[in-house]
């Protein structure tokens, strides 16, 4: 499934989503040969097929049962050895569909502002779409007669979410299902944080310049969209270590540094967080209470705000006020005096923002 002979702090991982996906795809392989195989191959979100160890196959009429255990590389995270569990059951009623549930150990969504339904399971968009293709391709053509429904559960869930700040998010009785490639890497290592730094040093030998750093793949995909004069080295995929990166752009000498971002990790760096990963800090809603005070917002939507636990959440208050472009500029503008104020005159400093779906928001200067 992966090289186990990468160096220290380098070995790649998989997403709960990724495992999920494939013990559900298991699982329903399970259902139309009447055994649950005990390797299965995975789509994953990037597109990569990756084959999978399946452990405690079972059938049981028109419902099946697999496990997957999570390897997460060598990023630390309080999710490794999770058991990622389906059981999915074939709905005659429900010809062509595939319902997904949370089970046991998958928490339970009960504030708004994380961008899926209240009620409903923890599981994101992109997971969501992940195990729902790997069913399909499973099922073939019995999807023509009948449907599935598949239930994500975690026997260990409820205390590994314990490690996690799911409860302040809203997120109740277990963990969230993630992941938007499929694959965990490193992001917390020192292996990682120095290809960072290297990957700044890169840029600036380049000639232009600048360089643009972005949190994860989805933003920099939607930066080089709005960027491409720029050759693909000057983009560096920075996680969660901004501060690695703008002191490797200062010692790079680089005139201009431009930070593509959604508004979480964007509201995490015009706080003054430098280190952004969700388990480090709280994300300050009173700021962008602030924000949205300053444009103008009612009070009773800025104190809305202000008791949330998430940084979506007010973008969609402000959205839904017709404010939303104003917001996440006035965030953006928010970000780059924080940044001037840690780096003063070493850069020129411009902040791009998109929304979940990789659409530009707003800019800033």
């Amino acid at each position: 499934m992966m090289d186990k002979n990468a160096p220290r702090g380098t070995r790649t991982g998989f997403t709960t989503g990724a495992c999920s996906a494939a013990a559900a795809r298991a699982a329903t392989l399970g259902l139309l040969t009447g055994q649950v195989p005990d390797r299965i191959e995975c789509l994953l979100p990037n597109g990569d097929l990756v084959t999978f160890s399946v452990l405690d196959g079972a059938v049981n009429g028109d419902t099946a049962h697999a496990m997957v255990i999570k390897d997460a590389g060598d990023d630390p995270d309080c999710t490794d050895k999770a058991h990622l569990t389906a059981d999915v059951t074939l709905r005659r009623d429900l010809p062509g569909q595939v319902l997904l549930t949370g089970g046991f150990g998958v928490g339970t969504v009960t504030m708004p502002g994380l961008g899926l339904a209240v009620g409903g399971p923890a599981i994101n968009p992109v997971p969501r779409r992940n195990i729902t293709a790997n069913v399909q391709a499973a099922a073939g053509e019995l999807l023509d007669e009948a449907g599935f429904e598949v239930c994500i559960s975690v026997p260990q869930g409820v205390e590994m979410a314990k490690k996690t700040l799911n409860a302040r998010l809203g997120i109740l009785g277990g963990i969230s299902i993630l992941g938007t490639t499929g694959i965990v890497k490193p992001y917390s290592t020192a292996a990682y944080r120095a290809s960072v730094v290297q990957g700044v040093q890169v840029a600036g030998t380049l000639g232009h310049g600048v360089v643009v750093l972005t949190t994860g793949g989805r933003t920099e995909k939607f930066v080089m969209a709005e960027m491409p004069h720029l050759p693909e080295p000057a983009f560096v995929q920075m996680g969660d270590f901004l501060r690695y990166a703008m002191s490797a752009a200062v010692k790079a000498g680089l005139k201009q540094v431009v930070i593509g971002g959604m508004v979480g990790k964007l509201t995490k760096i015009a706080q003054g967080e430098t280190i952004t990963h969700a388990g480090r800090a709280e994300v300050d809603t009173g700021l962008l209470a602030d924000i949205a005070a300053g444009l103008g917002a009612a009070q009773d939507v800025c104190d809305a705000i202000r008791g949330n636990e998430t940084a979506r959440y007010a973008g969609e208050r402000m959205d839904a006020l017709g404010l939303g472009a104003a917001f996440h500029k006035a965030l953006a503008q928010r970000v780059i005096q924080t940044l001037q104020a840690r780096y003063p005159d070493k850069f020129d400093l411009k902040v791009l923002v998109c929304d979940f779906d990789g659409r530009k928001i707003a800019e800033a200067p």
